[in-house]
């Protein structure tokens, strides 16, 4: 399978650098270049790539709020956005998560972790730099202000999915999921299904967010 990618980053340099790296492995095809936010929803749109990698600070619109539109269009719920930028800043990642992004990295990632993001997010799984995680989640989700999910959303789901989605927010696989649940990985990848479903989440990425947002999980209790 060919994971065909979106670049977007106002810098031509970067963008060629990026191409150069996937253009040189196999199962990559960058199907587009982006030089703002707006351009990038439009390849997303024209091409319905796999991953679009998403920088954050762009003229126009921003990486954020491209974000954002790709993951309310419905026709473009296959396509995912891996955010990578020089910013280590907690912010930007909580927003990106929260508009849809189904990752995040520095740039300063070796160029091994990258193409391994691209293969993870493509998946559906949901990827995050570690050294952010923990500070995003204690920094951001306890405040009110941040809070958007109607908490009342986690009553829809059964004991048994609050528990996975527990394992979820605390960055469990499917199959690390059935092993401490004793149950089949069939089993949970079904639950996290439903659970995505019940909460209108686009991916694991959003159910890390969820699950804190609605109080289900504490910060640093993951």
């Amino acid at each position: 399978m060919t994971i065909r990618v979106v670049l977007a980053d106002d810098q031509a340099l970067v963008r060629a650098g990026f191409r150069v790296l996937l253009d040189t492995e196999d199962g990559f095809e960058v199907c587009g270049e982006a030089s703002d936010g707006g351009e990038a929803v439009a390849l997303a749109r024209e091409h319905k790539p796999d991953v679009v990698v998403m920088d954050v600070r762009m003229p126009g619109v921003d990486g954020l709020e491209a974000t954002r539109r790709i993951a309310e269009e419905p026709e473009l719920a296959g396509v995912k956005v891996l955010v990578l930028t020089t910013f280590d800043v907690d912010s930007y990642v909580y927003d990106a998560l929260r508009g849809g992004a189904s990752g995040f990295l520095l740039k300063d990632t070796d160029p091994v972790e990258l193409l391994r993001a691209l293969r993870v997010v493509a998946a559906g799984e949901a990827l995050l730099a570690p050294t952010v995680t923990r500070r995003l989640i204690s920094e951001f989700v306890g405040r009110p202000e941040n809070r958007r999910i109607d908490p009342g959303a986690i009553q829809e789901i059964t004991d048994r999915e609050r528990e996975v989605l527990a394992l979820v927010a605390g960055g469990l696989t499917n199959d690390e999921i059935a092993g401490e649940l004793f149950i089949s990985t069939a089993t949970a990848r079904t639950h996290v299904s439903r659970i995505m479903t019940k909460l209108a989440a686009r991916d694991r990425a959003q159910l890390v967010v969820l699950a804190y947002e609605s109080g289900l999980v504490k910060p640093g209790a993951a």
